[in-house]
C-alpha cells in the first residue's frame, strides 16, 4: 500500500532560473511525511505516530522541471526498508504534467529525552509494514 499526500507548489518555490528550486523537493517530501505520520491519522481519529524522528539521509532524482506555481503536487510515498531504529521511504512527485521527481529518505527514530536513536516500537513497525514495498531487484528485506 502507498500513501498519497498533496502538497502545494507555491509561486515563491520558483528560483531565479524560473523553476522550482532543487531544495524545495525535500520540503515537499517533508510535508508528505507530516501528512503520513500526523495529519491523515488525526483525520481518521488515530493518534500521530513516529513523531520523534530525524532525517539521516535524503536524495532526489529530478525528472521533469516545474516552471509554474499555484497547483497541487501529488506525492506518493511508501516504505522500502525497516530496520531496528530506522526506516527508508521512497517518493514520487507527480502532477498532470508528469513525473517531476523521485526521492528517498532515511529516518531514524529517537528518544527526545536521551537525544539518541531508539528501537522502533511494535506499533510503529506494524504501521510502517502496512506501506512496505521492497525495492525491485534488491536483496533488502524487513
Amino acid at each position: 500500500m502507498r500513501h498519497l499526500a498533496k502538497t502545494h507548489v507555491r509561486w515563491d518555490d520558483l528560483d531565479a532560473f524560473g523553476h522550482v528550486n532543487n531544495a524545495t523537493y525535500l520540503t515537499y517530501a517533508q510535508e508528505a511525511r507530516s501528512d503520513f505520520t500526523w495529519f491523515t491519522r488525526i483525520k481518521t481519529g488515530e493518534p500521530p505516530i513516529l513523531i520523534e524522528m530525524v532525517l539521516a539521509h535524503a536524495s532526489v532524482d529530478f525528472v521533469l522541471p516545474i516552471y509554474v506555481g499555484g497547483f497541487d503536487l501529488d506525492v506518493e510515498m511508501w516504505v522500502t526498508k525497516v530496520g531496528n531504529s530506522s526506516f527508508e521511504m521512497a517518493y514520487e512527485m507527480v502532477s498532470q504534467h508528469g513525473l517531476h521527481a523521485r526521492a528517498r529518505t532515511v529516518q531514524v527514530v529517537i528518544s527526545q529525552e536521551m537525544k539518541k536513536p531508539r528501537p522502533l516500537t511494535d506499533n510503529e513497525r506494524q504501521f510502517l509494514l502496512q506501506y512496505f514495498e521492497p525495492v525491485v531487484g534488491s536483496d533488502i528485506t524487513v
